[in-house]
């Protein structure tokens, strides 16, 4: 019996000198688990003298049920300090001032399509909104793209289940809205929006991006007056005396057609992946408009002259701001947006 009071007191000390759930449980295992020092004591019954096995048994059962409530009373006594310190350290103070709420900020891509709204805007220029889903003859054939044309092949075209219809693979077809809109008058306007191609996403292309075409239609318009929009653009969206240099290329819908370059901001004209180790980034192309896609538009080309450009806002936003993947722009991650925006 002396025993059971040791080890009635050993436990009860323990008991009281555990502070988690974690070392009640372990407790529970030393003295009421299946190997516990209780429950031995009680199996080792059998090996007292008969007389004293009643005794005992019922002194081993009340200590068990003892240290049962015991064990239940900390426990709970535990779970209740717990849940104090927890409100204690969650509480809200309602004399502190209340949190400031995080504004949202505008997407690159967005805030640049504004930048450039705003420079051609001075210039003169109005917003002409095109849709997005169009038909194979806008997007090519009144575009000088007839059926069969090698040209076609400069685009990975998204068809639809309806035939002839597209979703759009430049922003030129707006040309031929705006035109037929406002022929006979002199047009001047831009014609922001979303593309769509099938190509692999890398770190300079992705299969959705936004353009910006520009169109200007009127009497004795020349390459010069192309010329003299673009560095001024150029000029305001990228500050002065900003590299920039015309390459002949071809475009179907204009005649002649250049592509327009600015140095590389990102690698100092130096070279790196994104201008292809040349220094140089394309930012748009451009030419004056094709005398078919005149006429298609609506205009006699003996009498009216226009120029055309198409720009990437992506690619501007690289170009300004230093980003090196145009993929950053569309993964919806807070950090770049707060950086860019």
């Amino acid at each position: 019996m002396q025993a059971l009071e040791e080890l009635q007191t050993r436990a009860q000390e323990e008991l009281t000198a555990a502070e988690t759930l974690e070392a009640t449980e372990a407790w529970f295992r030393d003295y009421l688990g299946r190997n516990g020092a209780l429950t031995n004591f009680l199996r080792g019954l059998s090996d007292l003298p008969r007389e004293q096995r009643p005794e005992a048994g019922r002194a081993g059962n009340q200590l068990k049920n003892l240290l049962e409530t015991a064990l239940h009373t900390r426990q709970e006594a535990i779970r209740q300090q717990e849940m104090e310190q927890t409100l204690a350290a969650e509480g809200v103070d309602v004399t502190m001032p209340g949190r400031r709420p995080t504004f949202g900020k505008i997407h690159p891509s967005n805030q640049t399509l504004r930048e450039i709204a705003q420079i051609f805007g001075q210039m003169g220029f109005q917003v002409y909104d095109s849709p997005e889903v169009e038909t194979d003859e806008n997007n090519f054939g009144l575009l000088n793209i007839p059926p069969g044309h090698p040209a076609r092949d400069m685009w990975d075209t998204f068809y639809t289940t309806t035939p002839g219809v597209i979703l759009r693979t430049h922003t030129s077809p707006g040309q031929i809205h705006a035109m037929r809109e406002y022929c006979p008058e002199p047009i001047r306007v831009i014609l922001p929006g979303k593309c769509y191609r099938h190509e692999d996403v890398s770190a300079r292309y992705d299969m959705m991006f936004h353009q910006v075409e520009g169109l200007v239609v009127g009497r004795n318009v020349t390459f010069s007056d192309l010329k003299g929009t673009l560095v001024n653009f150029a000029n305001q969206m990228f500050g002065e005396g900003r590299s920039l240099r015309f390459r002949k290329s071809y475009f179907p819908f204009t005649e002649p057609s250049v592509e327009v370059d600015a140095g590389c901001v990102l690698c100092e004209a130096k070279g790196c992946r994104i201008c292809k180790n040349t220094g140089w980034l394309e930012i748009l192309g451009a030419g004056m408009v094709h005398p078919i896609v005149l006429q298609n538009g609506g205009y006699d080309p003996a009498v009216y002259s226009g120029f055309a450009f198409g720009m990437g806002p992506e690619r501007i936003a690289m170009l300004k701001y230093g980003i090196d993947d145009i993929r950053y722009f569309f993964t919806n991650d807070v950090r770049f947006l707060e950086r860019v925006g």
